[in-house]
C-alpha cells in the first residue's frame, strides 16, 4: 500500500495501485490513470508551476466517457444559440467553471486554454468562477475547450445566473461569518486588555492576570485561526510566488504576536498582544467585506435580467397552441400572447393588434401600440388584446440575452483611488521585513536577551495597519454618509470619479418627472360641468388598465358595452347613450366629424357623445418637486446639464425649459442617447447619466458615474454605480461634496501612516519602544486613521 497522497488531486492512494510518471524530473504517484493524465498535460504544456502556486489539492480527474459525449452535443447550433455570441468567425462564450479554489487555478486555466491554437482570449473570474473565453470557430470546436478544461481536472458547464448566484452567496456568508467573530471577540479581548494596560502601572494581583491572559488567549484563537485564515493563505501563495503582498506581512506580524503572546500566557511572563491582534483582523476584514459585496452587487444584475422572460408560452404545435418551456422555443415558431402575458423571446406580430407595456425595458409610462408586422421584445407585456408573434431572436440573439451577456463581461475591479495604499505599500513591505530581520541580527550582538521583542516591536510598530484602512476606512464612511443622503453605492469607482464629472445628463420619464400620469386640466364644452365629465370618463376608463385611466378618479359605476381600440380609445355606454374617450383622430372617426386643435402643444385626449365633443383632458407627467432646485445647485457648481428622452411630444421641451436646462435633446432611441455620451467623451468630458429604465443601460454602462432613480426598473438599478433610494435629486448635489471630501481625507490618512512610521520605526529599532508601547502604538495609528475617516459621516 501506497502512503503517499496523490500528486494531482491529494486523495489516498489505493491499495496495489502503483500508477507514476515523472513531474520536473521526480518521480510523482497518482491514485488514477486519469491523475497522472491531467498532471501530464499540465507538465507538457510547461504549467508545471501551478503545482507550487495552488493552496488547495486539484478536484480529481474524470475518466467518464459519458462526459466526454455530453460535450460533444455543445457542437449542435441549436444548444450553441442559447448561450455563444458569434461575430464573423469569432464565437464568444461564458462558462462556469467547477473546481475553483484559488488563484492558481485561475493562473493554470488561463495560461492552458491560450495556449491552444484556435482560442483568441480566455478570461477566469476567480470571484464568480464564470470563464469568458472567444475562439475562431474554423480552427477550434466548442467542444474541444470542453475537453481542454476537463483534460487539467475542472469541470465546465455554460453560464446560468442561478448557479453563479449560489457561488457568490457561499462566498459572502463565509466573509460575514469571520466579520462577525472577529468583531465579537475584538470586543471582548479589549475589555480585558485595558485592564491589562491600566494593571501595569496600577498594579493587578498576579492570579487575575494570568486569569485575563488566558481569557484573551481563548478568545482570540477563532479570530487567528479562521478570520484571519485569508490572510495566511494568500500570504503562502504569494511567497510561493515570489511575490510580496500586504497580506505578508500582516500575516507575519499576526503570527508573532499571537504566538508570542502565547508564549508569554504560557510562563507567565512577557507582554500579550491579543487585542491588537482581534483589532487588526477586523478592520482589514471589514473594508474587505464592503469591496467584496460591492462587485456582488455588479454581477447580479444578470439574474435581475433574466427573471423578466417567462418560464412558459402558449406555442402552436400540431394546430393548436400548447405550453412550452421559453427554453425550448425555436426560430419561427408561433406564440400566442394573451392579455397580461409576456413576451418570450423578440418577435414580430403576424396576427391581432395590442398596446404592449415596454416599461420595463425603456422607462417610458406609456404602452406602445403594435400591429401586423410590427417587432415586439422580450420581457414585454400585452395589456389589451391577444396577438399572435412570430419568433425572430432565441438564445443570445435576443435582446434581454445581449443585455446580460454585456453584464457578464463587465469586469469587477477595485478602483483606482483603493490600489493607492497598495501601490505604496507594495515598496514600503519589503523594507519593513528587511528592517525588522537586520534589527534582530544587529541586537543578536548588542543584546541576544532583546533581539527578538526589539525586532518583534518594529515589525508591529511599522505594520502597515494604519496604510492597510487608510483606504477602506475612508470609503466606509463616504459610503455610510452617501446612504444617509439617500444615495447607495454598488460601484466602488464612484468616490474616485464623481469629483472630476463634467456634464450631468439626466432621463425625462421617471427621472426628471414623476414618472406617473396625472390629470392636470379638464375643459368641459357644451354647458357640461367638470364633474359631469369626470364621472363619464371614471366609468369609462374604469375597466381599463391602460396607465391613463390610472390618472381618472375611480367610480362606483362602469360602462357597459365597453369596446376597446388600441393606440387609440375607448367607447362605452352610459344610460343608453354611447360615449368616446381617446385621442383626436381616435374621436374623429367615431362621431364621423372633423376635430379642432387641442387647446395647446400638450398631452390632451378628448371625451364624446356620438355627435360631438364635450371635454377635453390634460394628461402629464409633472416635474419633480426638487428638480429645479438640483439643476440650479449643480449648475452653481459649474457642471454642464443636459436632458436626454425619448419623448418625441413638445412635453420634453416644455419641462426642459421649466427646470432651466441649457440641453434638451427629445426624441432619442437608446442608441442616440448612446451617441450624444459618446460624443461628450469625445471632446474629453466626464460624465454622470442619472436614468430610470432598460433603454437607459447603454448609457449608465458607457457614463463615468451613473446613477438610477428609486423607481427605476430592477435592472436600471442593478447596472448602476448607485441609486437614488430617498427619490430626492438634491441629493445628487450632495454627492459632489463627500466624494470631494474623501479624496480628501484618503490623502490626509495615507500622509499619517507613512509619517507614524518614519517617525516610529527609529525609535522602535533603537530599543526605545517595548512590543507593549509598539502594540499600542499601531492600534492607535490605526484609530486616528479610523476616526478621521469618521468625519465623513458628519457631511
Amino acid at each position: 500500500m501506497n502512503n503517499h497522497p496523490c500528486y494531482h488531486c491529494g486523495e489516498d492512494i489505493p491499495p496495489n495501485i502503483d500508477v507514476k510518471c515523472d513531474i520536473d524530473g521526480t518521480d510523482q504517484a497518482f491514485c488514477c490513470y486519469g491523475c497522472q493524465a491531467v498532471a501530464m498535460t499540465i507538465s507538457d504544456a510547461g504549467l508545471s508551476n501551478y503545482y507550487q502556486f495552488r493552496t488547495e489539492n486539484a478536484p480529481q480527474a474524470s475518466d467518464n466517457k459519458e462526459q466526454q459525449e455530453k460535450y460533444s452535443l455543445f457542437n449542435e447550433n441549436t444548444v450553441q444559440e442559447r448561450f455563444c455570441t458569434y461575430e464573423g468567425e469569432t464565437a464568444s462564450a461564458t462558462l462556469l467553471i467547477s473546481g475553483i479554489s484559488c488563484a492558481a487555478c485561475v493562473w493554470l486555466l488561463e495560461k492552458h486554454l491560450e495556449s491552444i491554437e484556435g482560442i483568441d482570449d480566455a478570461q477566469v473570474n476567480l470571484t464568480t468562477h464564470r470563464a469568458t473565453i472567444t475562439w475562431n470557430t474554423e480552427q477550434l470546436k466548442l467542444s474541444s475547450i470542453f475537453f481542454a478544461i476537463d483534460a487539467i481536472g475542472y469541470h465546465a458547464e455554460p453560464w446560468k445566473a442561478t448557479k453563479a448566484a449560489r457561488l457568490q452567496q457561499k462566498e459572502s456568508h463565509s466573509a460575514l461569518a469571520r466579520l462577525g467573530i472577529a468583531g465579537i471577540c475584538m470586543m471582548q479581548v479589549s475589555m480585558m486588555a485595558n485592564a491589562l494596560y491600566f494593571g501595569h502601572y496600577t498594579g493587578i494581583d498576579q492570579s487575575f492576570e494570568s486569569f485575563i491572559r488566558w481569557a484573551s488567549l481563548f478568545l482570540s484563537t477563532p479570530v487567528v485561526l479562521y478570520s484571519a485564515f485569508p490572510f495566511f493563505n494568500t500570504a503562502i501563495r504569494d511567497l510561493k510566488a515570489r511575490h510580496l503582498t500586504m497580506d505578508v506581512p500582516v500575516s507575519i506580524a499576526i503570527a508573532l504576536a499571537y504566538t508570542s503572546s502565547i508564549w508569554a500566557t504560557f510562563n507567565g511572563k512577557g507582554e500579550v498582544y491579543f487585542d491588537s491582534v482581534c483589532m487588526f483582523t477586523f478592520f482589514l476584514l471589514l473594508g474587505r467585506y464592503f469591496e467584496m459585496k460591492a462587485r456582488h452587487q455588479s454581477s447580479q444584475a444578470s439574474n435581475e435580467l433574466i427573471s423578466l422572460l417567462p418560464n412558459t408560452s402558449l406555442v402552436l404545435n400540431d394546430g393548436e397552441y400548447k405550453i412550452t418551456p421559453t427554453e425550448q422555443i425555436k426560430l419561427g415558431d408561433k406564440v400566442l400572447i394573451k392579455p397580461g402575458h409576456t413576451v418570450p423571446s423578440d418577435a414580430k406580430v403576424i396576427e391581432g393588434t395590442a398596446d404592449i407595456d415596454e416599461s420595463a425595458l425603456t422607462g417610458e409610462y406609456l404602452p406602445v401600440n403594435k400591429t401586423v408586422n410590427d417587432d415586439v421584445l422580450g420581457g414585454t407585456v400585452c395589456l389589451d388584446h391577444p396577438i399572435i408573434v412570430e419568433v425572430t431572436k432565441i438564445g443570445h440573439q435576443n435582446t434581454l440575452n445581449l443585455v446580460v451577456e454585456l453584464m457578464n463581461k463587465a469586469e469587477s475591479s477595485k478602483p483606482k483611488i483603493a490600489r493607492i495604499a497598495d501601490s505604496i505599500a507594495s515598496r514600503f513591505v519589503a523594507a519593513v521585513l528587511i528592517t525588522a530581520g537586520t534589527v534582530w541580527a544587529s541586537w543578536m550582538f548588542i543584546d541576544p536577551d532583546k533581539a527578538f521583542w526589539i525586532a518583534l516591536s518594529v515589525l508591529v510598530v511599522t505594520c502597515p495597519c494604519a496604510l492597510s484602512l487608510a483606504t477602506p476606512t475612508a470609503i466606509t464612511a463616504a459610503t455610510s454618509a452617501l446612504k444617509r443622503s439617500g444615495l447607495v453605492i454598488t460601484s466602488t469607482h464612484v468616490l474616485e470619479t464623481l469629483p472630476t464629472t463634467t456634464d450631468v445628463l439626466f432621463d425625462k420619464t421617471g427621472t426628471l418627472t414623476q414618472g406617473k400620469l396625472t390629470l392636470a386640466e379638464v375643459k368641459p364644452c357644451d354647458g357640461f360641468t367638470e364633474e359631469q365629465v369626470l364621472e363619464l370618463a371614471a366609468q369609462i376608463e374604469g375597466v381599463s388598465e391602460h396607465p391613463i385611466a390610472r390618472a381618472f378618479p375611480k367610480s362606483a359605476n362602469h360602462a357597459t358595452e365597453v369596446e376597446i381600440t388600441p393606440g387609440g380609445g375607448i367607447s362605452g355606454v352610459i344610460g343608453n347613450e354611447l360615449y368616446h374617450i381617446g385621442h383626436t383622430k381616435f374621436i374623429s372617426k367615431q362621431i364621423n366629424a372633423s376635430i379642432q386643435s387641442p387647446p395647446d402643444q400638450d398631452h390632451w385626449i378628448i371625451l364624446a357623445n356620438n355627435q360631438k365633443p364635450i371635454a377635453w383632458f390634460k394628461i402629464e407627467d409633472t416635474e419633480r418637486n426638487d428638480a429645479e432646485q438640483t439643476i440650479s445647485e449643480l449648475r452653481e457648481k459649474g457642471l454642464n446639464v443636459h436632458m436626454l428622452t425619448g419623448d418625441h411630444s413638445q412635453a420634453a421641451q416644455i419641462i426642459g425649459n421649466k427646470l432651466r436646462i441649457p440641453n434638451i435633446h427629445s426624441g432619442l432611441s437608446p442608441q442616440d442617447k448612446l451617441d450624444q455620451l459618446n460624443n461628450l467623451h469625445k471632446e474629453n468630458k466626464q460624465t454622470l447619466m442619472v436614468g430610470d429604465g432598460i433603454n437607459d443601460i447603454p448609457v449608465l454602462a458607457s457614463a463615468g458615474v451613473s446613477i438610477a432613480m428609486s423607481d427605476a426598473t430592477d435592472l436600471a438599478k442593478t447596472k448602476s454605480d448607485m441609486v437614488l433610494m430617498n427619490g430626492q435629486l438634491t441629493s445628487i448635489s450632495k454627492a459632489f461634496q463627500i466624494s470631494k471630501k474623501c479624496r480628501q481625507v484618503i490623502k490626509q490618512n495615507l500622509t499619517w501612516a507613512l509619517m507614524y512610521n518614519l517617525i516610529a520605526l527609529p525609535l522602535a529599532a533603537t530599543g526605545y519602544i517595548p512590543p507593549w508601547a509598539a502594540a499600542i502604538g499601531m492600534s492607535t495609528s490605526s484609530l486616528v486613521v479610523v476616526l478621521n475617516a469618521l468625519r465623513l459621516r458628519k457631511i
